[in-house]
Protein backbone atom coordinates (compact mmCIF):
# COMPACT_ATOMS: atom_id res chain seq x y z
CA UNK A 1 0.00 0.00 0.00
CA UNK A 2 1.31 3.44 -0.96
CA UNK A 3 0.31 6.20 1.44
CA UNK A 4 1.08 9.83 0.58
CA UNK A 5 0.58 12.62 3.11
CA UNK A 6 0.79 16.26 2.06
CA UNK A 7 1.80 18.33 5.10
CA UNK A 8 3.92 17.78 8.21
CA UNK A 9 1.89 19.75 10.72
CA UNK A 10 -0.27 18.48 13.55
CA UNK A 11 -2.68 16.53 11.30
CA UNK A 12 -0.08 15.17 8.87
CA UNK A 13 2.41 13.99 11.49
CA UNK A 14 -0.28 12.34 13.61
CA UNK A 15 -1.61 10.61 10.50
CA UNK A 16 1.84 9.29 9.58
CA UNK A 17 2.37 7.91 13.07
CA UNK A 18 -1.11 6.32 13.12
CA UNK A 19 -0.70 4.70 9.71
CA UNK A 20 2.62 3.15 10.67
CA UNK A 21 1.11 1.65 13.81
CA UNK A 22 -1.82 0.24 11.82
CA UNK A 23 0.16 -0.89 8.77
CA UNK A 24 3.68 -2.14 9.48
CA UNK A 25 4.52 -2.86 5.83
CA UNK A 26 2.95 -0.07 3.78
CA UNK A 27 5.06 2.66 2.20
CA UNK A 28 4.50 6.13 3.66
CA UNK A 29 5.66 9.36 2.03
CA UNK A 30 5.28 12.77 3.68
CA UNK A 31 5.69 15.95 1.62
CA UNK A 32 6.00 19.34 3.30
CA UNK A 33 6.74 22.88 2.20
CA UNK A 34 8.68 23.39 5.42
CA UNK A 35 12.15 21.97 5.81
CA UNK A 36 11.71 21.25 9.50
CA UNK A 37 8.88 19.85 11.57
CA UNK A 38 7.74 22.50 14.02
CA UNK A 39 4.85 23.66 16.17
CA UNK A 40 3.33 26.85 14.82
CA UNK A 41 1.91 27.45 18.30
CA UNK A 42 5.47 28.05 19.51
CA UNK A 43 6.70 30.41 16.79
CA UNK A 44 6.40 33.44 19.07
CA UNK A 45 8.96 31.83 21.39
CA UNK A 46 11.33 31.76 18.44
CA UNK A 47 10.75 35.49 17.93
CA UNK A 48 11.62 36.13 21.59
CA UNK A 49 14.74 33.93 21.36
CA UNK A 50 13.34 31.58 24.02
CA UNK A 51 13.61 28.65 21.61
CA UNK A 52 15.74 27.86 18.59
CA UNK A 53 14.70 25.85 15.53
CA UNK A 54 15.54 22.52 17.12
CA UNK A 55 13.33 23.13 20.14
CA UNK A 56 10.29 23.95 18.00
CA UNK A 57 10.17 20.35 16.77
CA UNK A 58 7.26 18.46 18.35
CA UNK A 59 8.37 15.05 16.99
CA UNK A 60 11.29 12.82 17.86
CA UNK A 61 14.44 13.69 15.90
CA UNK A 62 14.49 10.21 14.36
CA UNK A 63 10.71 10.07 13.76
CA UNK A 64 10.95 9.48 10.02
CA UNK A 65 13.83 7.04 10.22
CA UNK A 66 12.48 4.82 12.99
CA UNK A 67 9.03 4.69 11.37
CA UNK A 68 10.50 4.03 7.90
CA UNK A 69 8.78 7.07 6.43
CA UNK A 70 10.09 8.85 3.35
CA UNK A 71 10.06 12.59 4.03
CA UNK A 72 10.33 15.07 1.17
CA UNK A 73 10.90 18.51 2.78
CA UNK A 74 10.83 21.88 1.08
CA UNK A 75 8.47 20.77 -1.69
CA UNK A 76 4.82 21.41 -2.46
CA UNK A 77 2.20 19.70 -4.59
CA UNK A 78 1.38 21.52 -7.82
CA UNK A 79 -1.12 19.13 -9.37
CA UNK A 80 -3.43 16.39 -8.13
CA UNK A 81 -4.76 13.82 -10.59
CA UNK A 82 -7.41 11.82 -8.75
CA UNK A 83 -8.13 9.61 -11.78
CA UNK A 84 -4.54 8.44 -12.18
CA UNK A 85 -3.92 8.70 -8.42
CA UNK A 86 -0.82 10.85 -8.79
CA UNK A 87 0.55 13.99 -7.18
CA UNK A 88 2.99 16.18 -9.11
CA UNK A 89 5.43 18.18 -7.00
CA UNK A 90 6.86 21.60 -7.82
CA UNK A 91 10.13 20.00 -8.97
CA UNK A 92 8.28 17.80 -11.46
CA UNK A 93 8.50 14.61 -9.43
CA UNK A 94 5.40 12.43 -9.63
CA UNK A 95 4.19 10.43 -6.63
CA UNK A 96 1.70 7.61 -7.00
CA UNK A 97 -0.67 6.76 -4.18
CA UNK A 98 -3.23 4.21 -3.10
CA UNK A 99 -4.39 6.45 -0.27
CA UNK A 100 -3.79 10.20 -0.10
CA UNK A 101 -4.17 12.59 2.83
CA UNK A 102 -4.27 16.33 2.17
CA UNK A 103 -3.08 18.07 5.34
CA UNK A 104 -1.51 21.17 3.81
CA UNK A 105 -2.89 23.48 6.50
CA UNK A 106 -3.57 27.15 5.87
CA UNK A 107 -1.69 30.25 4.79
CA UNK A 108 -1.77 33.76 6.18
CA UNK A 109 -4.24 36.01 4.42
CA UNK A 110 -2.67 39.28 3.30
CA UNK A 111 -5.49 41.72 2.47
CA UNK A 112 -5.30 43.72 -0.78
CA UNK A 113 -4.58 46.98 1.02
CA UNK A 114 -2.07 49.34 -0.53
CA UNK A 115 1.22 47.55 -1.12
CA UNK A 116 0.85 44.90 1.59
CA UNK A 117 1.03 42.03 -0.90
CA UNK A 118 4.12 43.21 -2.75
CA UNK A 119 6.25 44.90 -0.10
CA UNK A 120 9.37 43.11 1.12
CA UNK A 121 8.86 43.95 4.79
CA UNK A 122 5.38 42.44 5.23
CA UNK A 123 5.02 38.98 6.74
CA UNK A 124 2.44 36.48 7.91
CA UNK A 125 3.23 34.12 10.78
CA UNK A 126 2.27 30.53 9.94
CA UNK A 127 5.56 28.77 9.22
CA UNK A 128 9.04 28.60 10.63
CA UNK A 129 10.31 30.34 7.50
CA UNK A 130 7.99 33.26 8.33
CA UNK A 131 9.38 33.47 11.86
CA UNK A 132 12.95 33.26 10.58
CA UNK A 133 12.37 36.13 8.15
CA UNK A 134 10.65 38.21 10.84
CA UNK A 135 13.41 37.66 13.37
CA UNK A 136 16.10 38.57 10.86
CA UNK A 137 14.44 41.83 9.85
CA UNK A 138 13.49 42.64 13.44
CA UNK A 139 17.18 42.82 14.33
CA UNK A 140 17.28 46.28 12.71
CA UNK A 141 13.61 47.24 12.97
CA UNK A 142 12.45 49.57 15.73
CA UNK A 143 8.78 50.25 14.98
CA UNK A 144 6.69 47.19 14.15
CA UNK A 145 3.01 47.28 13.17
CA UNK A 146 0.85 44.20 13.66
CA UNK A 147 -2.49 43.93 11.89
CA UNK A 148 -4.87 41.80 13.93
CA UNK A 149 -5.13 41.24 17.68
CA UNK A 150 -6.15 37.60 17.79
CA UNK A 151 -3.90 34.95 19.31
CA UNK A 152 -1.39 35.00 16.44
CA UNK A 153 -1.13 38.78 16.45
CA UNK A 154 -0.69 39.03 20.21
CA UNK A 155 1.74 36.10 20.23
CA UNK A 156 3.87 37.97 17.70
CA UNK A 157 3.61 41.19 19.69
CA UNK A 158 4.49 39.47 22.95
CA UNK A 159 7.51 37.72 21.44
CA UNK A 160 8.88 40.88 19.84
CA UNK A 161 8.26 43.02 22.91
CA UNK A 162 10.37 40.56 24.88
CA UNK A 163 13.30 41.73 22.74
CA UNK A 164 12.55 45.41 23.37
CA UNK A 165 10.73 46.24 20.15
CA UNK A 166 8.08 48.96 19.94
CA UNK A 167 4.83 47.42 18.74
CA UNK A 168 1.61 49.00 17.44
CA UNK A 169 -1.43 46.74 16.97
CA UNK A 170 -4.32 47.54 14.64
CA UNK A 171 -7.64 45.77 15.20
CA UNK A 172 -10.86 46.42 13.30
CA UNK A 173 -13.01 45.14 16.19
CA UNK A 174 -13.68 47.28 19.25
CA UNK A 175 -11.64 44.97 21.49
CA UNK A 176 -8.61 42.70 21.33
CA UNK A 177 -9.02 38.90 21.14
CA UNK A 178 -12.53 39.32 19.66
CA UNK A 179 -12.91 35.62 18.82
CA UNK A 180 -11.59 34.28 22.11
CA UNK A 181 -12.90 36.60 24.84
CA UNK A 182 -15.61 39.07 25.72
CA UNK A 183 -14.80 42.73 26.44
CA UNK A 184 -14.26 42.18 30.16
CA UNK A 185 -11.80 39.33 29.68
CA UNK A 186 -9.99 41.13 26.86
CA UNK A 187 -9.66 44.41 28.77
CA UNK A 188 -7.29 42.92 31.36
CA UNK A 189 -4.92 41.68 28.64
CA UNK A 190 -5.05 45.02 26.85
CA UNK A 191 -4.08 46.80 30.05
CA UNK A 192 -1.11 44.48 30.58
CA UNK A 193 0.10 44.89 27.01
CA UNK A 194 -0.22 48.67 27.25
CA UNK A 195 1.65 48.70 30.56
CA UNK A 196 4.46 46.88 28.75
CA UNK A 197 4.57 49.51 25.98
CA UNK A 198 2.20 48.27 23.27
CA UNK A 199 -0.10 50.77 21.52
CA UNK A 200 -3.53 49.63 20.28
CA UNK A 201 -5.65 51.13 17.51
CA UNK A 202 -9.05 49.53 18.02
CA UNK A 203 -11.99 49.91 15.68
CA UNK A 204 -9.53 50.81 12.94
CA UNK A 205 -8.26 49.07 9.82
CA UNK A 206 -5.56 49.64 7.26
CA UNK A 207 -6.70 51.64 4.24
CA UNK A 208 -3.44 52.29 2.38
CA UNK A 209 0.33 52.17 2.69
CA UNK A 210 3.36 54.35 2.02
CA UNK A 211 6.12 52.41 0.27
CA UNK A 212 9.64 53.61 -0.59
CA UNK A 213 11.82 52.86 -3.63
CA UNK A 214 13.25 49.78 -1.87
CA UNK A 215 9.78 48.18 -1.84
CA UNK A 216 9.49 48.58 1.91
CA UNK A 217 6.46 50.07 3.61
CA UNK A 218 7.36 53.02 5.81
CA UNK A 219 3.86 53.76 7.10
CA UNK A 220 0.46 52.10 7.35
CA UNK A 221 -2.40 54.49 6.63
CA UNK A 222 -5.49 53.84 8.75
CA UNK A 223 -9.08 54.34 7.63
CA UNK A 224 -9.25 57.62 9.56
CA UNK A 225 -6.22 58.98 7.70
CA UNK A 226 -3.73 58.50 10.56
CA UNK A 227 -0.32 57.19 9.54
CA UNK A 228 1.61 54.67 11.63
CA UNK A 229 5.36 54.81 10.85
CA UNK A 230 6.89 51.34 10.66
CA UNK A 231 9.97 49.37 9.71
CA UNK A 232 8.00 46.18 9.15
CA UNK A 233 4.45 44.82 9.27
CA UNK A 234 3.13 41.47 10.49
CA UNK A 235 -0.32 40.54 9.22
CA UNK A 236 -2.37 38.32 11.52
CA UNK A 237 -5.78 39.04 10.08
CA UNK A 238 -6.92 35.51 9.31
CA UNK A 239 -5.94 32.54 7.17
CA UNK A 240 -7.04 30.77 4.02
CA UNK A 241 -6.91 27.02 3.51
CA UNK A 242 -3.84 25.95 1.51
CA UNK A 243 -5.64 24.36 -1.43
CA UNK A 244 -3.40 25.44 -4.33
CA UNK A 245 -2.91 22.54 -6.71
CA UNK A 246 -5.60 20.42 -5.05
CA UNK A 247 -8.30 20.98 -7.67
CA UNK A 248 -8.53 17.32 -8.71
CA UNK A 249 -11.70 15.69 -9.97
CA UNK A 250 -14.06 15.00 -7.07
CA UNK A 251 -12.38 17.52 -4.76
CA UNK A 252 -14.89 20.15 -3.62
CA UNK A 253 -13.36 23.36 -2.29
CA UNK A 254 -15.45 25.90 -0.40
CA UNK A 255 -13.35 27.81 2.15
CA UNK A 256 -11.53 24.54 2.52
CA UNK A 257 -11.62 20.99 1.17
CA UNK A 258 -15.01 19.50 1.89
CA UNK A 259 -15.06 16.13 3.67
CA UNK A 260 -17.69 13.78 5.05
CA UNK A 261 -17.89 12.45 8.59
CA UNK A 262 -15.04 10.04 7.88
CA UNK A 263 -12.85 12.86 6.52
CA UNK A 264 -13.14 11.52 2.98
CA UNK A 265 -13.23 13.95 0.07
CA UNK A 266 -15.39 13.41 -3.00
CA UNK A 267 -12.48 11.67 -4.76
CA UNK A 268 -11.84 7.95 -4.23
CA UNK A 269 -9.18 7.20 -1.58
CA UNK A 270 -8.46 10.89 -0.93
CA UNK A 271 -8.85 12.24 2.59
CA UNK A 272 -8.25 15.64 4.19
CA UNK A 273 -7.55 16.80 7.75
CA UNK A 274 -6.48 19.88 9.69
CA UNK A 275 -6.78 23.53 8.71
CA UNK A 276 -7.13 22.73 5.01
CA UNK A 277 -10.65 21.42 5.72
CA UNK A 278 -11.83 24.56 7.46
CA UNK A 279 -12.90 22.47 10.45
CA UNK A 280 -11.90 23.47 13.98
CA UNK A 281 -8.23 24.37 13.62
CA UNK A 282 -6.97 24.09 17.18
CA UNK A 283 -4.02 21.76 17.66
CA UNK A 284 -5.75 18.84 19.49
CA UNK A 285 -8.58 18.76 16.96
CA UNK A 286 -6.15 18.81 14.04
CA UNK A 287 -4.34 15.83 15.54
CA UNK A 288 -7.63 14.01 16.10
CA UNK A 289 -8.58 14.65 12.48
CA UNK A 290 -5.23 13.30 11.30
CA UNK A 291 -5.63 10.19 13.43
CA UNK A 292 -9.21 9.59 12.29
CA UNK A 293 -8.37 10.05 8.61
CA UNK A 294 -5.38 7.71 8.95
CA UNK A 295 -7.44 4.94 10.54
CA UNK A 296 -9.97 5.21 7.74
CA UNK A 297 -7.19 5.17 5.16
CA UNK A 298 -6.10 1.85 6.69
CA UNK A 299 -9.54 0.30 6.31
CA UNK A 300 -11.34 1.26 9.51
CA UNK A 301 -14.66 3.06 9.66
CA UNK A 302 -14.16 5.75 12.30
CA UNK A 303 -16.45 8.76 12.49
CA UNK A 304 -14.88 12.10 13.36
CA UNK A 305 -16.84 13.98 15.98
CA UNK A 306 -15.89 17.52 16.87
CA UNK A 307 -18.29 18.99 19.36
CA UNK A 308 -16.12 21.91 20.43
CA UNK A 309 -17.02 25.16 18.72
CA UNK A 310 -13.93 26.71 20.26
CA UNK A 311 -11.31 25.88 22.85
CA UNK A 312 -8.34 28.07 23.59
CA UNK A 313 -5.93 28.63 26.43
CA UNK A 314 -4.35 32.10 26.63
CA UNK A 315 -1.37 33.12 28.73
CA UNK A 316 0.19 36.58 28.58
CA UNK A 317 2.06 38.36 31.36
CA UNK A 318 1.22 35.59 33.82
CA UNK A 319 -2.55 35.82 33.32
CA UNK A 320 -4.13 32.57 32.14
CA UNK A 321 -7.54 32.26 30.49
CA UNK A 322 -9.45 29.36 29.03
CA UNK A 323 -12.45 29.66 26.76
CA UNK A 324 -14.52 26.65 25.71
CA UNK A 325 -17.56 26.58 23.46
CA UNK A 326 -19.31 29.71 22.27
CA UNK A 327 -18.25 33.20 23.32
CA UNK A 328 -21.06 35.33 21.88
CA UNK A 329 -24.50 34.80 23.46
CA UNK A 330 -27.62 34.49 21.35
CA UNK A 331 -31.07 35.86 22.00
CA UNK A 332 -32.70 33.95 24.82
CA UNK A 333 -29.41 32.79 26.38
CA UNK A 334 -28.75 33.24 30.08
CA UNK A 335 -25.38 34.84 30.85
CA UNK A 336 -23.94 34.56 34.35
CA UNK A 337 -20.69 36.35 35.25
CA UNK A 338 -18.58 36.57 38.38
CA UNK A 339 -15.57 38.84 38.87
CA UNK A 340 -13.19 39.72 41.68
CA UNK A 341 -9.75 41.34 41.84
CA UNK A 342 -7.95 38.26 40.48
CA UNK A 343 -10.53 36.18 38.61
CA UNK A 344 -13.25 36.51 35.99
CA UNK A 345 -15.76 33.81 35.05
CA UNK A 346 -18.63 33.91 32.60
CA UNK A 347 -20.94 31.14 31.44
CA UNK A 348 -23.57 31.06 28.69
CA UNK A 349 -26.56 28.78 29.31
CA UNK A 350 -28.77 27.85 26.37
CA UNK A 351 -31.89 25.72 26.80
CA UNK A 352 -30.68 24.41 30.13
CA UNK A 353 -27.20 23.44 28.87
CA UNK A 354 -23.83 25.16 28.99
CA UNK A 355 -23.02 26.63 25.57
CA UNK A 356 -19.75 28.37 26.47
CA UNK A 357 -17.55 29.43 29.34
CA UNK A 358 -14.72 31.90 29.94
CA UNK A 359 -12.38 31.32 32.88
CA UNK A 360 -9.70 33.90 33.65
CA UNK A 361 -7.22 33.71 36.49
CA UNK A 362 -7.97 30.43 38.25
CA UNK A 363 -8.73 27.76 35.63
CA UNK A 364 -8.09 24.76 37.90
CA UNK A 365 -11.68 23.49 37.58
CA UNK A 366 -11.85 23.79 33.79
CA UNK A 367 -12.40 20.04 33.33
CA UNK A 368 -16.00 20.06 34.52
CA UNK A 369 -16.91 22.77 32.02
CA UNK A 370 -15.32 20.89 29.14
CA UNK A 371 -17.36 17.79 30.01
CA UNK A 372 -20.59 19.74 30.36
CA UNK A 373 -20.14 21.40 26.97
CA UNK A 374 -18.79 18.37 25.12
CA UNK A 375 -21.52 16.03 26.35
CA UNK A 376 -24.32 18.65 26.28
CA UNK A 377 -25.45 17.79 29.80
CA UNK A 378 -28.53 19.49 31.19
CA UNK A 379 -27.93 21.50 34.35
CA UNK A 380 -31.61 22.32 34.83
CA UNK A 381 -32.74 21.73 38.37
CA UNK A 382 -29.35 22.22 39.98
CA UNK A 383 -29.83 24.68 42.80
CA UNK A 384 -26.21 25.21 43.91
CA UNK A 385 -24.04 28.06 42.65
CA UNK A 386 -23.18 27.22 39.05
CA UNK A 387 -19.54 28.17 39.57
CA UNK A 388 -19.28 25.61 42.36
CA UNK A 389 -20.23 22.63 40.15
CA UNK A 390 -17.89 19.63 40.25
CA UNK A 391 -17.84 16.05 38.99
CA UNK A 392 -19.50 14.90 42.19
CA UNK A 393 -22.69 16.55 41.00
CA UNK A 394 -22.95 14.10 38.10
CA UNK A 395 -22.77 10.37 37.56
CA UNK A 396 -22.26 8.33 34.40
CA UNK A 397 -24.60 5.63 33.11
CA UNK A 398 -24.71 3.33 30.10
CA UNK A 399 -27.67 3.88 27.81
CA UNK A 400 -28.00 2.38 24.33
CA UNK A 401 -24.32 1.55 24.40
CA UNK A 402 -23.30 5.17 24.88
CA UNK A 403 -21.77 6.84 27.92
CA UNK A 404 -24.02 9.61 29.17
CA UNK A 405 -24.04 12.00 32.10
CA UNK A 406 -26.96 12.59 34.42
CA UNK A 407 -27.19 15.00 37.31
CA UNK A 408 -26.97 13.49 40.77
CA UNK A 409 -30.00 15.45 41.92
Amino acid sequence: MEYVILGAGAAGMKAADTIRKADKEGNITVVSTDTQVHSRCMLHKYLSYERDEQHLNFADEDFFEKNRICWIPGKSAEKLDTKEKTVTLDDGKILRYDRLLIATGAESFIPPVGNLREAENVFGLRHLRDAQAIRKMAEKAENIVIIGSGLVGLDAAYGLMETGKKVSIVEMAGQILPVQLDKTGAAEYQKRFEDAGAVFYLGRKGADTVMNSEKKITALVLDNGEQLPCDMIIVAAGVRSAVAGMEGEGIVIDRGIQVNGYLQTGAPDVYAAGDVTGLSGIWPNAQKQGETAALNMCGSKVLYEDRYALKNTINFFGLVSMCVGEIIPKEGDIVIAREDSQNYKRVIIREGKVAGVILQGDISHAGIWQYLIKNQISISGIEKDIFDLNFGDFYGIKANGEYQWKTAY
